[in-house]
């Protein structure tokens, strides 16, 4: 019998009962692997709304920021950044944008640091309980804070009024640079504190024990093993601090209307204005507001990737 097999089948050939079996082998591992296809691509189909959402609303205006700041009339032209160069309004509007968000981030990111490192030591319930108001903080800016301020720190603010008969305060005007500098501080501070709050589990409890078992001052300890610690969460909350600052709207417009030259405020007025609209200048004053973001976020990436190397 198996010799009549042998010469029926030469060697190396299957029977058909093999060849069934292995067709059979193969539908079902293709049947098989079909659902880990499916699972792989299912994630994928799951940001499809995230990625239609996000080329409507920060892909595209960025598309239409980048053609229409070079666009004159139809035509592509430098006309826009020469208008805005030679115009000395214009380039007031960018230092006065530049003024508020360099002194805004610095003094909110000092106090947000001493606030933070304050955080830190107390104890865990009153400290999730502070955590928690800050982020409801952060989320208080705009329209309501400008209002707030008006009826705290206006002409005949409250505050302002108890200040000044208790003779601390003669001749604040909220409606000037100094007025705008406290305002972005406020809403600059919550936001600092939560960008800043997880850089300081990086520090380790027993680090200030073993500086000071060397002879190290709280000075020293602060300024030679927290700042190295902190400086990269302390560049980056710089970094976002300055780009809130620097694309604030609501507030200062609520308090300030159009009395206040600030790049924002002349976007929108060649946006939305009531006498004249020139979107192609707008976007233009828009892509170097961008450009000024890049710099500094690119300087910021350099000055930590030196300190990381040393």
């Amino acid at each position: 019998m198996s010799e009549s097999l042998t010469a029926r089948f030469p060697p190396h050939t299957r029977l058909p009962e093999e060849r069934t079996s292995h067709h059979h082998l193969e539908d079902v591992s293709s049947v098989a692997a079909k659902p880990g296809v499916w699972r792989r691509a299912l994630p994928l189909l799951w940001l499809l709304p995230f990625a239609l959402i996000f080329s409507l609303f920060q892909l595209a205006p960025i598309l239409w920021v980048l053609i229409n700041a070079f666009q004159v009339e139809g035509n592509w032209s430098l006309g826009n950044f020469k208008e805005i160069i030679d115009s000395p309004f214009y380039l007031q509007s960018f230092s006065n944008s530049i003024d508020l968000a360099l002194w805004s981030s610095l003094l909110g990111l000092l106090i947000a640091l001493a606030g933070t490192a304050a955080l830190r030591q107390v104890p865990g319930k009153l400290q999730d309980m502070v955590v928690a108001f800050t982020t409801m903080a952060s989320n208080f800016s705009g329209v309501p804070l400008a209002f707030a301020f008006i009826v705290l720190l206006g002409m005949n603010g409250a505050l302002t009024l108890l200040l000044q008969q208790a003779g601390l305060v003669d001749g604040f005007n909220l409606y000037s640079r100094s007025g705008l500098i406290i305002l972005y501080t406020y809403f600059q501070i919550p936001l600092a504190i939560l960008l800043l709050y997880p850089a300081f589990d990086g520090l380790q409890k027993d680090w200030r024990d073993a500086a000071a078992l060397l002879g190290a001052s709280p000075w020293q300890y602060g300024l030679r093993v927290v700042l190295p610690v902190l400086t990269p969460a302390l560049l980056g909350t710089f970094i976002i601090l300055l780009a809130n600052a620097l694309g604030a709207y609501a507030s200062t417009f609520a308090l300030m209307t159009s009395n206040y030259n600030l790049v924002t405020i002349q976007i929108s007025a060649l946006v939305a204005g009531d006498i004249f609209l020139e979107p192609q200048l707008a976007a233009a004053l828009s892509l170097l507001l961008m450009a000024i973001l890049l710099l500094v976020t690119g300087i910021n990436q350099w000055i930590i990737s030196r300190s990381r190397y040393e």
